[in-house]
């Protein structure tokens, strides 16, 4: 069974990396792993170093030129996407396509393969983030899809009301806890010694992205976290840069103006990889800023997790998490909050850390 695996940037890929493993591992499958998106990028980080690194076999690597993050720049993207996926779907002789999430790139890829009629798989459908349009490329893809892989119960739900479908929606757990049950995280000192950043007991994990729906007022929010930050200045602050969305390079030149007017105790980075990211989140004392991370991985440890703004607004809210709007006052007392919260009783939504093998045993069963 020929099964190609889409990765456009390196937050999917870190997801995705249990599952490329089984089945590359396993004989059934001939696995054939597409990158694109981000990946290429040398203004992102050039991630697909981290594929490379990790000895992955790639089959095909599609240039999809990211310039820019204006509405019109969005939209050429995905219609390069769409033509250059047009093609290779045409010459392409897979029986399954997998795809995971709710990038816009992502959308376009899969999206010049539904007039060719391969079966597609969508791992983590059903979730829902109001403040930015992925929910549109989420369900999308979900609609899209032949056979659907949800993080927990409530999301498998999701999916079979939007497909009005029952059969083929499989609850699997997160794949993200994949990685989290066997990882060999960096300690403190390895960390160090890998990004020359010292992680210590008071350090904040920071990712900002832009809203996508209300993408006007971005400049807005960043200028509000960075005033915060600024009062936090006895805190250790590790932010990592925003992802390619609308209005997503204000975000950065905001962030990086910052960072030059301090000394030692703010550390920007485009790319921890998935280890170094995750390794990060699990010593540092409490997160903050509107990544998905923030409800899915958090979880695992848990951590704190203060989410700003709306960017992630419909997903599920566990105790560990404290939603707060994106103002200079309201972020402030929210770090009062949770410095003296208490979540010793947490228990996490997203399984076991099994989704991958529950993912390969369904599609031999499938075939």
């Amino acid at each position: 069974m020929i099964v190609t695996i889409l990765t456009s940037s390196r937050a999917d890929y870190g997801i995705l990396r249990p599952l490329i493993s089984k089945l590359d591992a396993d004989s059934f499958f001939e696995l054939h792993l597409v990158v694109f998106g981000t990946h290429n990028s040398e203004f992102h980080g050039n991630t697909i170093r981290e594929i490379e690194n990790d000895q992955t076999p790639v089959f095909k690597k599609i240039s999809t030129p990211f310039d820019g993050d204006s509405p019109k720049a969005i939209s050429d993207i995905i219609g390069n996407t769409y033509l250059e996926f047009s093609k290779f779907w045409a010459e392409s002789n897979t029986d399954l396509i997998l795809c995971l999430g709710d990038r816009y790139e992502m959308f376009a890829a899969v999206g010049a393969a539904v007039p060719f009629n391969i079966p597609i798989g969508h791992i983590s459908g059903g979730e829902i983030t109001e403040g930015a349009i992925d929910n549109i490329y989420r369900n999308s893809l979900t609609l899209m899809s032949t056979y659907h892989f949800a993080s927990c119960e409530v999301y498998r739900e999701n999916i079979v009301r939007i497909t009005d479908i029952n059969r083929n929606a499989f609850n699997v757990g997160a794949l993200n806890f994949d990685n989290l049950t066997s990882m060999e995280f960096y300690s403190k000192n390895e960390f160090n010694d890998t990004f020359n950043i010292e992680l210590k007991d008071n350090t904040i994990l920071i990712t900002l992205h832009p809203e996508t729906i209300s993408f006007e007022k971005n400049e807005e929010y960043v200028i509000a976290l960075i005033s915060a930050l600024e009062d936090l200045s006895d805190y250790r602050q590790l932010i990592t840069m925003p992802n390619a969305d609308t209005s997503g390079v204000i975000i950065r030149n905001k962030i990086l103006e910052y960072s030059s007017s301090t000394k030692n105790t703010v550390f920007i980075v485009e790319s921890l990889g998935w280890k170094g990211y995750l390794s990060a989140m699990k010593h540092c004392k409490f997160m903050l800023g509107n990544t998905s991370s923030g409800f899915v991985e958090a979880s695992f440890f848990p951590k704190k997790v203060i989410n700003l703004g709306d960017r992630q607004k419909g997903r599920l809210v566990s105790n560990n998490i404290f939603n707060t709007p994106i103002t200079k006052t309201d972020i402030l007392k929210a770090v009062q909050i949770i410095e003296s919260s208490d979540i010793s009783k947490f228990s996490s939504l997203y399984g076991d850390g099994t989704a991958s093998e529950k993912i390969v045993t369904i599609l031999k069963e499938l075939n």
